[in-house]
């Protein structure tokens, strides 16, 4: 099914174009501090993502192959021809996966707490997520709960998904920086495996969670200004 959505857009500051994608359930504004601070050198475009903040869900099929192909058709519409691209946690897979791809669209990509696979969790919190997707799951087709339903579709973009063979990294040649947090919801040494499949790519493993961008922002983005400069 063709179902192009015009996704929200927070648009702040000129020069090249750094695109980026907040994780599961959050919208563009997860990137408060980012924004602030990347629009002084950057035209810095938060989205949110289908079915996320304040863009519409559509129809059909809610998955990562689809918001790949939501961003290409974002980015014809806004004239961007390449773009720097930013993506935390389900931002960080949907960046993957366009990168591999749209290669050519790709100037310089940034994931954070990206995972190839759910298996790259921490066991215990991805059984936490498990346990409420099938509750809601099993709470959407009882009771015919429109959020419910939602809740369902969105913590199933945790547990079904990605399926990112790490063997295809080795395919993107832009220069790449994965970042996790110390206290990361993601394995260690899941994230290192990402980053020793791209050619060339930097890692870092900053001080703090998950929600790094967030929790320290001042040491997220000097890390990320650096190597945008470089």
């Amino acid at each position: 099914m063709n179902d192009k959505i015009t996704l929200y857009c927070r648009e702040a500051g000129e020069g090249e174009p750094l695109i980026m994608l907040h994780g599961n359930g959050e919208s563009g504004e997860y990137f408060v501090h980012q924004i602030a601070f990347f629009k002084e050198n950057y035209r810095v475009l938060a989205l949110d993502t289908r079915g996320h903040g304040q863009s519409p869900r559509g129809e059909g099929a809610f998955n990562l192959a689809r918001f790949v192909e939501d961003l290409k058709d974002f980015m014809d519409e806004k004239g961007i021809e390449k773009a720097n691209i930013l993506g935390f946690s389900d931002g960080g897979n949907t960046a993957l996966m366009f990168a591999l791809k749209y290669p050519e669209r790709v100037k310089k990509l940034i994931v954070n707490g990206a995972n190839l696979n759910p298996d790259g969790a921490q066991p215990a919190i991805l059984d936490e997520v498990r346990i409420a997707y099938w509750k809601a799951a099993l709470a959407a087709k009882e009771g015919n709960d429109p959020e419910a339903k939602k809740q369902a579709e969105m913590l199933g973009l945790m547990v079904e998904e990605p399926h990112i063979d790490p063997v295809r990294l080795k395919e993107l040649k832009m220069e790449t920086l994965v970042i996790a947090g110390v206290e990361d919801v993601i394995l260690e040494e899941h994230t290192k495996e990402i980053a020793a499949c791209i050619p060339g790519a930097k890692l870092a493993i900053l001080p703090g969670d998950h929600f790094v961008a967030a929790g320290n922002p001042n040491v997220f983005n000097q890390t990320v200004a650096e190597f945008l400069r470089a």
